[in-house]
Order: structure tokens, then C-alpha cells, then sequence
């Protein structure tokens, strides 16, 4: 496959140690992190170092690496419950992305057989769920792009590419499957307040993988949806419920709902991992709340009146009758309801 649009990694594994791209420093600057231990990594997760739900499960599949590797040096005969502890601790850094509970899930669960000294098993665990991930985002690519019409304009809403992957991406490796076809004139991002996921991170993938890209301020997606621009407004998602409702970036939900209005189509891009069976619907997905100064502040500064208060959910849910398809690498789920995502995860 055409490497030209995929250049991105942000999550690897290299000379024993875990390498991270400080996310909250782009587009200014490329710095990478090396966490020493998996308290390290959980605050990584939680401070927006890493994040995109499958990069989140990836990284803290690699953050059980480095707690078995801690754990069995202090106490060779006792590390199991130790790093159990330590499992828990990375699950808590973010608890709207089901991705982190999943990856953890399959650590926890291989635990059982190890014996020994459990690093080389828990790698060799961690790089299948990284590789897993790729190889899913490109055949997810492949399955949402057969779907798009040539000659297309497509919005995507926050960051969903190989920043928020193992790589290549969810809704933004639809995007690049469907660029590489020649099927799309025009390619939007939002800008996706508060973090700016879109001006900062999107825009930055899709700049330096030679895809044309324009950015638009949140408040002018009806706007760019009346004037016929796009077809499509394809996201990610961090946790999809049961009966197909969709947790994701804040100001999904408004979106979605806009592309209904005037006739969009709404495409979400997400793993078989992403879909969490035991949760009924939205209403059931716990939404993170983080802190009002993500909202008051940019870059550090105040934007808002002393004084002001915030309310700051990082993530909305879009109910299933707004979506036209869910696509994973199982395969698509036109129109989605509880008997299909139950028929798709079967």
C-alpha cells in the first residue's frame, strides 16, 4: 500500500523503553517523552499526552509492560497483585475511552499462565494489540471509502488520525483511503474546542501527508453544511453502546445533529474494541468532566472573565438515529440499533 499519506506514529516501542509524542505541544514542536513506569504512563493518559481511545489502550497495554517490569525486579515471588494494583491505576486515568479497559482486560486476563518474569510475554502481548490496530485502521479505511461518492467533501471533528491510533487512523484513515482513491475534492476540519484537537493535531497530520486540508471554526459547521460543501461528516468514537448510540469528542452530538438537518451523512470510523456490549446506550456511558481551566484558558492565558465559571464534559453521545453507518473492521452497520451492533460483534 501507498505510503505516502501515512507517516505519523506517535506510539512505539524502541530500545526496551516506550516512546510518546507530546501531543499538547503540536503543531509548535515534536518532543518526545520516555515514561520510566506505569504511573508515568497514567498520567500521560490522563494529562492529554496521549489520547485518542485506541492510542490510550495502546500505550497503557505498553504501561502494563513497564509495571511487570518494576514489579517482578522488587518482588520476583509476588508481582501478580502488585501489578493487578497497577492495571487498575492505568484504567482510572480515563474513563469514557472502553479501548483502555479493553487493551487492560487482555493483559489481566494473560496474567493467569505467565510465569517467570512476565515483560517478554506482556511486549509480545502489547506489540499484537498495537499491530492489531493498524492493520484494523487500514481495512476500516478501505470499508469507508468504498462507501463515498467521487468528487466528495468530507468534515471530520477533532482528531481521529495516526495521533490517536496505533496509526494511519479511524475516521482519518477513511479520509486517507478515500484521498488516495481520488475521491474527495475537499477536506474540512472543524477546530474542536477546547483542546483544538482539530487546528492543532488534524491539520498537522494531514499537512505533512501532502492532504489538502481547511479549517473551520466549530461555530461555522451549519454553515459550511448549508452551502453544499460536504457530503459527509465522518468521526471516531471513543466508546460506541450497545444499541449503536456513540460517545466522542465533545461537540459531536452538535454536529451530528446539524448533518441530519441538512441532509449529511454521518460516518463513525471505530474498532470492534470501541463496542461495549454491557453498556445498554448513551445514557449509561460515564462522560468525563475535566477542569473548568481548559475552558477559562488557552495556551496558559485567560480568555475569559475573572471570575467566570466553566462546565467542561469532554466527551457527548450521538444517538444512533443520526448515524447513516458505523464502520469497523468487522465490517459496516448501515442505520445502527441494538440487534445489528449485536449481529456485527457475534
Amino acid at each position: 500500500m501507498d505510503d505516502q499519506h501515512d507517516s505519523v506514529r506517535a506510539v512505539y516501542w524502541s530500545d526496551d523503553a516506550l516512546h510518546l509524542l507530546d501531543q499538547r505541544r503540536l503543531p509548535a514542536e515534536e518532543h518526545w517523552l520516555t515514561p520510566p513506569d506505569c504511573r508515568s504512563v497514567a498520567a500521560a493518559i490522563r494529562d492529554m499526552v496521549v489520547r485518542g481511545a485506541p492510542a490510550i489502550g495502546i500505550a497503557a497495554a505498553y504501561g502494563a509492560v513497564l509495571a511487570a517490569r518494576e514489579r517482578y525486579r522488587v518482588d520476583p515471588g509476588n508481582w501478580r497483585d502488585p501489578l493487578r494494583r497497577d492495571l487498575e491505576m492505568l484504567r482510572q486515568a480515563r474513563p469514557t475511552a472502553v479501548n483502555l479497559a479493553w487493551a487492560l482486560e487482555h493483559v489481566n486476563a494473560s496474567l493467569g499462565g505467565l510465569q517467570g518474569d512476565p515483560e517478554a510475554a506482556l511486549l509480545a502481548l502489547a506489540q499484537e494489540i498495537h499491530q492489531q490496530d493498524v492493520a484494523a485502521n487500514r481495512r476500516m479505511g478501505e470499508l469507508g471509502a468504498a462507501l463515498i461518492g467521487a468528487g466528495s467533501g468530507v468534515l471530520t471533528h477533532c482528531n481521529t488520525g495516526s495521533l490517536a491510533t496505533g496509526g494511519y487512523g479511524t475516521a482519518l484513515g477513511v479520509i486517507r483511503s478515500a484521498w488516495r482513491h481520488g475521491k474527495l475534492n475537499a477536506v474540512f476540519a472543524d477546530e474542536t474546542r477546547p483542546w483544538l484537537q482539530g487546528a492543532r493535531l488534524t491539520a498537522w497530520e494531514l499537512v505533512r501527508d501532502a492532504i489538502p486540508v481547511q479549517l473551520v471554526v466549530d461555530g461555522a459547521v451549519a454553515h459550511l453544511m448549508q452551502s453544499g460543501r460536504v457530503q459527509w461528516l465522518i468521526v471516531g468514537s471513543d466508546r460506541i453502546a450497545a444499541n449503536g448510540d456513540v460517545a466522542n469528542k465533545i461537540g459531536t452530538c452538535t454536529a451530528a445533529v446539524v448533518a441530519h438537518h441538512y441532509g449529511i451523512k454521518v460516518m463513525v470510523v471505530a474498532p470492534a474494541s470501541t463496542v461495549d456490549l454491557r453498556t445498554p446506550c448513551g445514557a449509561d456511558i460515564p462522560i468525563e468532566q475535566r477542569s473548568a481551566a481548559e475552558v477559562l484558558q488557552l495556551a496558559g492565558a485567560p480568555v475569559a472573565a475573572s471570575g467566570a465559571g466553566a462546565w467542561n464534559p469532554a466527551f457527548d453521545v450521538t444517538p444512533a438515529a443520526l448515524i447513516e453507518v458505523i464502520v469497523t473492521e468487522r465490517g459496516v452497520v448501515q442505520r445502527p440499533d441494538t440487534e445489528k451492533m449485536a449481529a456485527l460483534m457475534s
